[in-house]
């Protein structure tokens, strides 16, 4: 019988998912069964979500754990009072803060992913459009807009990593695919020469590409093993051949792919 983890909170249940699961790598995350409980933020909610939790213990004789994100102390503490491990970010943070900052915090609700700034807020929607814009070398003659261009073979990551980064960190994103021409010849394709300092190379385990493709093309040349470790292979060579930063992203997250691509290129957040 696997262990229930709930991560509730008052709007989407965003971070406490990132923190709790981020905690939950640590062990064998086979053991949990986790569930979102997003939105509770009057006490009939948080009653609700009780009843659920302790039935959940009372059936699985497991002491569910839970990882809250909950403002209203009124909602927390009837959160508290479940049949669970409860833990809460704004229990164990904001006192040592309001201690420290000799003042008391404002206790509203939706602050983390709401609309705290209109103009970070439009930067972001505008680095999304140009991502999806300039996505798999569409509008190449936009690249001067870029911070960062990605460049890979087919089904690397390019585009999923180019979304992440405008929509949670507002940075222009573009990427562009590396072609069996571009791997034969080993020269960077003509319009990415200009942006040679923005271009950053993905690569990926073979095994992971042949699965990855096969999900779309299955018995094809272009899913075959054999095809994408010449591509991989060829791919790494040409970046190396053009002092290319790269990175393998096989065990990465998504954050983490972004994180590594942000580091290396020196950028930053957008929060003006």
């Amino acid at each position: 019988m696997k262990r229930s983890v709930f991560f509730i909170s008052d709007r989407t249940g965003i971070t406490a998912e990132t923190i709790g699961s981020t905690l939950l790598t640590q062990f064998d995350e086979s053991e949990f069964k986790q569930s979102t409980l997003p939105f509770v933020n009057s006490s009939d909610k948080a009653n609700s979500a009780v009843e659920y939790i302790d039935h959940t213990a009372r059936t699985s004789g497991l002491r569910p754990i839970v990882f809250s994100t909950t403002v209203s102390d009124e909602v927390r503490g009837i959160l508290r009072g479940s049949q669970a491990l409860f833990l809460d970010l704004f229990d164990l943070f904001l006192p040592a803060l309001e201690g420290e900052l000799k003042v008391k915090s404002a206790h509203r609700e939706g602050r983390a992913h709401g609309i705290a700034d209109e103009s970070t807020y439009r930067s972001r929607i505008d680095a999304m459009n140009y991502a999806l814009k300039h996505d798999d070398g569409v509008s190449a003659d936009g690249y001067g807009g870029a911070g960062v261009i990605l460049i890979a073979p087919s089904r690397c990551g390019k585009t999923p990593a180019c979304l992440y980064m405008a929509m949670q960190h507002g940075v222009f994103a573009a990427n562009y695919p590396l072609t069996e021409e571009d791997l034969e010849r080993q020269r960077l394709p003509e319009v990415l020469r200009p942006y040679k300092d923005r271009l950053f190379g993905l690569s990926i385990d073979a095994e992971r590409l042949h699965n990855i493709r096969s999900e779309r093309r299955r018995g094809s040349q272009y899913a075959s093993l054999p095809q994408v470790s010449y591509e991989l292979r060829q791919a790494e060579a040409l970046y190396k051949r053009h002092n290319i930063p790269f990175t393998n992203t096989t065990n990465m997250s998504i954050e983490e792919i972004a994180a590594v691509i942000m580091q290396e290129k020196n950028l930053r957040r957008r929060t003006f």
